[in-house]
């Protein structure tokens, strides 16, 4: 999923850098999806529809419900640099995450 408080427009910029031939990221919630409170657009990751025990969210800024804040990873602001590795180097604790959840969960998906 892609998730910003951006205009659905640039969102689907994101996409198309992202994931040009559309085979890994199966949604994209921009600002429309986002709430509005004292100017400021919050993400509300239970519009993902999925279980938020097994849930994470990598983002410069934690722009969501205080309530989800144990959800949010956070990662440096990309500046559009080609060698920006921070994903690369947050691959091993996002396996050790996905392993906990599958071993919680019993099952090959989390």
């Amino acid at each position: 999923f892609i998730f910003t408080t951006a205009k659905q427009d640039y969102a689907e910029k994101i996409m198309d850098v992202l994931d040009p031939k559309k085979k890994m990221i199966r949604r994209c919630l921009s600002q429309r999806d986002c709430l509005c409170a004292r100017g400021c657009y919050w993400k509300d990751l239970s519009l993902l529809g999925r279980d938020l025990a097994k849930t994470v969210a990598l983002d410069h800024t934690i722009q969501g419900f205080p309530s989800q804040a144990a959800n949010w990873i956070p990662v440096p602001r990309w500046w559009g640099d080609p060698r920006d590795e921070e994903l690369l180097r947050l691959l091993p604790l996002l396996g050790r995450l996905c392993q906990a959840v599958r071993t919680e969960s019993g099952s090959g998906m989390g």
